[in-house]
């Protein structure tokens, strides 16, 4: 039994906003109150906070674990010039052995002027070395011919369904890859066994502790899953993880007899993953109406309503939400109408309405605003995402942009908001996305002191929220996650800067002092050992 004590604690249960000492046993939250703590409690291990700030552990609602961990190791390529993302391939190419993969993330043509990269670039560059870079968005990959070959990938072979390769004027390849047709490049490339990307989990996992992290909301497909089963059976998983079920493996999962929500407190299934459209940087999101800086282009739509109804219908049978991608305002419109019709066909079928989450919700028809809350649907939203993408909004969408990344919108409208960071397309650190959802500006202030579309910025207490009641509540786990209150599961940071007092711009600056799971002090600084 621990009891902390000398603290200023924020509990986010509305019935007992602030306490200064808690009693933990056995992974939970036995009491939470003030100074009769130490009295009820004698015999208790007790740790003097120093009047430091306890808050509820912090959870990422969207994120792809795998890809994250495996980005640690590739090239950084999210660079100002295209030039400069060649130099840093031609001087991993000098260490590397001949037809050695060499893999990178990060670059956005956006930030290049609009200019596409070429197989051609990086051939000049790495002859001998199948190169396969993929986009910031993970929308779109850059490959040099010797990997288009590995993967076998021809001029004359067919776009794959719900992606494209692009092409020049006469037809021939340029190396850029559109959704999915990344994932034949992806699939060429030599991926870790789930034995051994546990271990790399277990190395991952800790920078996560350090930005305050408890939990996440994993998006990666099975190979991640198996290597988190390994790590929970054998009691070395400190981390909690919902796990969304890819589309593709939904005819498995149903076979098995596997039901949304299985698991325990520390890994449990989730919702089915679906994509809707693509993403702003390639221009592949579904609009209802045309980019503003590409006339003749209103991006994909990989699903229409009709067909993630039938992928809702089936995985309702097996009480599985659907999570589902959409970006554009077109994607947004199919996925809700999809999700009227599905929340007809649970109540006919006397089903539980479910979980059912749209993932990014970029940009939104003000017709469609107030159909995410009065559906009962998660928004499921990436601050960070907006203060890296305004200017790649403004340029494609133009005045639809006032209602891009619009969280002010959902909440008050009555939509449940959750956040992300979609790492590693952005950094998982939930103090940037706490930041920026206060503040709607970049770290150095722009693009001014009010923000881009000022009128959507959160309240902290709004933010704070999102990042962790919401994401209990998207995970069926409301009764015992995001908050610190009696009985519930004990996991919270501590912080010596107060984010609801401190100035704004110190938000992006909070790195917390100690993260504990399950009653266990998985990080500390320091100054707390």
């Amino acid at each position: 039994m621990l009891l902390l004590h000398n603290a200023r604690i924020r509990t986010f249960d509305p019935r007992q906003p602030q306490a200064s000492a808690l009693v933990i046993e056995a992974g939970r939250l036995l009491a939470v109150g003030g100074d009769d703590l130490l009295r009820r409690y004698p015999d208790a291990e007790r740790q003097d906070m120093q009047g430091r700030l306890l808050l509820p552990g912090l959870t990422d609602a969207h994120l792809h674990l795998q890809h994250w961990t495996l980005s640690l190791q590739k090239l950084d390529c999210e660079l100002p010039t295209k030039q400069q993302v060649l130099e840093r391939v031609a001087a991993t190419v000098k260490l590397a052995r001949p037809g050695e993969w060499i893999v990178g993330h990060g670059w956005n043509q956006n930030e290049w002027g609009g200019e596409w990269p070429t197989a051609a670039d990086l051939d000049a560059v790495a002859p001998l070395n199948p190169v396969y870079l993929s986009a910031k968005s993970l929308h779109a990959g850059w490959a040099n011919t010797l990997a288009l070959r590995r993967a076998k990938i021809k001029k004359n072979r067919r776009d794959p369904a719900e992606g494209c390769f692009q092409r020049d004027e006469r037809g021939n390849l340029t190396g850029i890859l559109f959704e999915k047709a990344t994932a034949l490049i992806e699939a060429a490339i030599p991926t870790p066994h789930p034995e051994d990307l546990a271990e790399m989990f277990l190395e991952a996992i800790p920078q996560l502790w350090k930005m305050g992290l408890t939990g996440i909301h994993n998006f990666d497909r099975d190979t991640s899953f198996r290597a988190l089963q390994i790590l929970n059976r054998r009691g070395r998983l400190r981390l909690r993880v919902l796990q969304s079920i890819p589309r593709d493996d939904l005819e498995f999962v149903l076979r098995l007899g596997l039901k949304g929500g299985q698991g325990d407190d520390m890994l449990r299934i989730g919702p089915v993953k679906l994509f809707a459209d693509g993403a702003l940087g390639p221009r592949t999101a579904a609009m209802l109406e045309p980019y503003v800086d590409e006339p003749e282009n209103r991006g994909i739509l990989l699903m229409n309503a009709e067909a993630i109804l039938e992928y809702g219908r089936e995985a309702a049978k097996a009480g599985l939400g659907l999570a589902v991608h959409a970006i554009g305002d077109r994607a947004n419109r199919e996925v809700l109408d999809a999700f009227a019709r599905l929340r007809a066909y649970e109540k006919t079928h006397d089903l539980p309405p479910l979980r059912h989450r749209i993932e990014h919700l970029q940009v939104i028809h003000p017709g469609d605003v107030a159909r995410v809350a009065e559906l009962g649907i998660i928004a499921s939203m990436q601050p960070v995402h907006a203060v890296s993408d305004m200017e790649m909004a403004d340029q494609g969408w133009g005045r639809r942009s006032a209602l891009a990344y619009a969280w002010q919108s959902q909440v008050r409208n009555g939509a449940r908001l959750v956040f992300g960071s979609d790492a590693p397309v952005e950094n998982p650190n939930p103090f940037w996305g706490l930041h920026a959802a206060v503040t709607r500006q970049r770290p150095d202030g722009t693009p001014g002191p009010d923000g881009w579309y000022p009128e959507q910025r959160l309240t902290r207490e709004q933010a704070f929220e999102a990042f962790t009641a919401g994401p209990a509540y998207a995970a069926g786990m409301e009764d015992r996650l995001g908050r610190l209150q009696a009985g519930y599961l004990a996991d919270m940071i501590v912080l010596d800067i107060d984010p609801f007092t401190c100035e704004t711009a110190q938000l992006r600056q909070i790195r917390p002092l100690a993260t504990m799971v399950a009653g266990e002090w998985v990080w500390q600084a320091e100054e707390l050992k």
